[in-house]
């Protein structure tokens, strides 16, 4: 329990929420009905006291402007438990990871969580509020769904309702003549998220080198006699024998997945190679330039340099697999 994982759920939910009111505008008129100005309302994390202590307490007297109106700010302002989306806690389900979709993943369903958000509109006329505030209700009746990536590691995507929980107006006229006025909206929202917990790796696993499991009649049953076998077959997921087939002809950053070696014609196309401490899986090759994916079985995807020794996984390291070793296999059945 209290591994470290970061699934970054929460951070999603927010970037989603205040990425729903980006490309909101206000046209602005004149006395003869044409659109003079078109304004797209700039928005912002951080809450609204935040900008008003920015126009009462500009450091700069003497700026011209202190803040542009009209503009949008949001925040999170609380997270709580939802019961009624509560689901067995011992209950999971196996997912294939979006890497090759062989590489199965365990996880546990998830925790039902509401995150609250406060949107506040600010602006310096009520025609302004008002544009505003219709671009934003027909959407939410109460809700509006967005998709969300929450586990891009096996594509785990689901819709999170947002839903508008109330608005509140206030437009304060308050102070003498040279007081600024405030025209503020606040729109309360609410939004039904998933919190996932630790996925696990292969390494969970111990290694299995054969399982059978027979079904067998007595002699005097009806059915006829049946048995059947499951065989898997270990498969290394680095080099044992340390033998060397090339080297790197040029440094690999962390984004590439392309490169050139002193001599490809020794690496297969679909095979395995290791280079330091990660294991690739060789996609194709043209000439001495071969196309790999990178961070095979779980190894860490780092930097090479030019010269590095590239190893070849093969039979012979199939034979030299480790108890605890995070391996795939190649199945058949007898």
């Amino acid at each position: 329990m209290f591994e470290y994982f970061y699934h970054e759920i929460l951070r999603k939910t927010v970037i989603g929420f205040g990425t729903l009111f980006n490309g909101i505008k206000i046209q602005r008129k004149d006395n003869s009905n044409n659109i003079f100005s078109i304004v797209e309302v700039p928005i912002a994390y951080g809450p609204i006291q935040k900008f008003l202590a920015r126009l009462e307490q500009s450091p700069e007297l003497n700026k011209p402007v202190q803040i542009t109106l009209p503009r949008l700010s949001f925040e999170l302002t609380g997270l709580n438990y939802d019961s009624a989306r509560k689901v067995a806690p011992t209950q999971s389900f196996l997912s294939p990871t979006k890497v090759d979709g062989k590489d199965v993943r365990k996880t546990y369903m998830p925790v039902p969580y509401n995150v609250e958000f406060e949107l506040s509109v600010m602006t310096k006329s009520n025609d302004d509020m008002l544009q505003i505030i219709e671009q934003i209700l027909p959407y939410f009746q109460p809700s509006y769904n967005i998709s969300i990536d929450l586990l891009e590691l096996i594509g785990e995507k689901r819709d999170i309702p947002i839903t508008l929980d109330s608005i509140i107006m206030s437009d304060d006229y308050e102070g003498d003549f040279s007081t600024r006025r405030a025209l503020i909206y606040t729109l309360k929202f609410t939004a039904k998220t998933y919190l996932f917990g630790p996925i696990s790796s292969p390494t969970d696993t111990d290694i299995i080198k054969k399982v059978s499991i027979g079904y067998i009649t007595g002699e005097k049953g009806r059915t006829a006699s049946r048995e059947l076998t499951y065989r898997v077959e270990p498969k290394a997921t680095k080099n044992y024998v340390d033998d060397v087939f090339t080297t790197l002809l040029e440094d690999i950053v962390i984004a590439s997945d392309r490169f050139s070696v002193e001599d490809s014609s020794v690496i297969p196309e679909k095979s395995h190679i290791t280079i330091d401490n990660e294991t690739m899986y060789v996609v194709s090759k043209v000439e001495n330039d071969i196309k790999v994916k990178r961070g095979e079985y779980g190894t860490p995807i780092t930097k090479h340099v030019s010269g590095s020794k590239i190893n070849l996984i093969t039979a012979q390291d199939n034979l030299l697999v480790e108890p605890g070793d995070d391996f795939g296999f190649s199945e058949t059945f007898i």
